[in-house]
């Protein structure tokens, strides 16, 4: 009776020992797996996308730093790399670093406040809203290798439509130069075969001389004084043409010293003109804009991206040196990240000019007249080279303001003279010539 107790207690020993094991199996198998899944997930975090760190680099780095070189902060390309060769720092202290790096200072941390002192004791705005998978996503997108500038392609003829306009037109008058030069020679040759087989047969071949065509043309005094007459007319006109064109510069389309793609700037970067031209708002000139103001951006901008100079290259600039002229005009160090105090005049070259006698105000046109700068300046959005657009003659100026109706929408300078004149001519809407703008004295003084 002992025994069989003792055998049910040892068979219930060992089954309470196989559910522990199995119980711990469970458990360590559990464990493992959670460690395995943690750490294919830091792996993966270790990773980073590129594109997703492109995206998150320009909303939350671009503002302060460039991949190559200095800003507001240090450059940035490979800086996990750099920092782990040079400081013997890792990621850890780049993420508490990105996280809040007035906290490191603060600290006593020796390399972030030699980054401190270094840029102008500038603190660096924290992020703590970016995951360490967002850190991994930008790290990633600054360690990619700088791209190569692209390399123009080789001009095989197909794309100077210009040249080959003048090519074929050479072409085509020199055969039927040629042509001519033949047909000429066939009719010799021709009237000589002739000759000889009227020879042959006895036949008197009789030269018939009359009156010459000059001789009789000066002869008919109706025909000379018709032709002196259309003669007169034809100098006329053509000289008329010509001395119309003096001080007519339509098309003018000078280099300027330092190349500027309104293309770029008021058609791909949307930048209103007004933001250049500030004075056309409230003078009568447009101004030629400060330097200064090209420099609150490319302060931050010293060089364009790799499509953008392939672009350029298409023109015949280079983006990248115009904006070293800019520097040089401005004094502006870009290694530095300050003025040198040397700054350098642009001579600029005037395109538009109009006689001193003529009178235009840009804020009459602009800011009271609602005109858009492209109803005399042309498409500027599209234009690589700036130029002339309108002829700026005193006809085409005066068939503006007899076609134009005035915005008196919303428009309170308008208010009265439109109640006043509207009754006066019975009309509703009204040209800026029923207002007086065919009046001398509006543009001549």
């Amino acid at each position: 009776m002992k025994k069989s107790y003792q055998s049910l207690e040892d068979n219930s020993t060992n089954n309470m020992k196989q559910v522990i094991h199995r119980k711990l199996a469970s458990n360590i198998l559990q464990l493992g797996f959670l460690i395995l899944l943690t750490f294919s997930t830091s792996l993966h975090a270790q990773d980073g996308d590129p594109a997703k760190g492109k995206t998150l680099y320009n909303s939350n780095c671009a503002a302060c730093h460039k991949l190559d070189g200095p800003m507001t902060g240090p450059a940035l390309r490979n800086i996990e790399q750099r920092l782990a060769d040079e400081q013997g720092l890792d990621r850890e202290w780049l993420t508490a670093w990105i996280h809040n790096s007035a906290g490191l200072i603060k600290s006593g941390d020796a390399y972030a406040n030699k980054i401190y002192n270094d840029y102008n004791k500038l603190p660096m705005t924290a992020f703590p809203q970016l995951s360490d998978q967002d850190i991994s996503d930008i790290l990633a997108y600054t360690a990619e290798e700088k791209a190569a500038p692209p390399v123009p392609e080789a001009n095989t003829g197909g794309g100077a439509t210009g040249g080959d306009s003048g090519t074929s037109n050479t072409l085509i008058l020199g055969a039927l130069a040629v042509l001519f030069a033949l047909l000429a020679m066939a009719l010799i040759l021709v009237r000589r075969t002739l000759n000889r087989f009227a020879e042959a047969k006895g036949i008197v071949v009789e030269d018939q001389k009359g009156v010459s065509i000059w001789k009789a043309f000066v002869q008919n005094q109706f025909l000379v004084l018709v032709s002196v007459v259309l003669l007169l007319l034809a100098s006329g006109y053509f000289v008329y043409g010509y001395f119309m064109q003096v001080g007519v510069d339509q098309g003018y389309e000078p280099v300027q010293p330092i190349h500027y793609s309104h293309r770029i700037h008021a058609g791909d970067n949307g930048i209103d003109c007004k933001y250049c031209h500030s004075s056309a708002r409230v003078s009568k000139q447009s101004g030629i804009p400060s330097l200064n103001v090209c420099m609150n951006c490319h302060k931050s901008i010293s060089e364009v991206s790799p499509e953008t100079l392939a672009e350029g290259q298409e023109y015949g600039v280079d983006y990248n040196k115009e904006i070293e002229k800019l520097y040089a005009a401005t004094g502006w160090s870009p290694a530095e990240q300050k003025y040198t105090g040397e700054p350098q005049p642009v001579k600029w070259i005037r395109i538009h000019n109009l006689p001193d006698f003529a009178y235009f105000n840009h804020a009459q046109h602009v800011t009271v007249g609602g005109i858009e700068c492209q109803t005399c300046h042309g498409p500027v959005e599209t234009m690589e080279i700036m130029s002339q657009h309108a002829p700026l003659t005193m006809g085409w100026c005066i068939n503006c303001h007899r076609e134009t109706d005035v915005k008196v929408e919303d428009n309170a300078y308008y208010t009265k003279i439109h109640e006043q004149l509207s009754k006066k001519y019975g009309v509703e809407k009204l040209t800026v010539a029923q207002m007086g703008g065919l009046e001398c004295g509006k543009c001549h003084y």
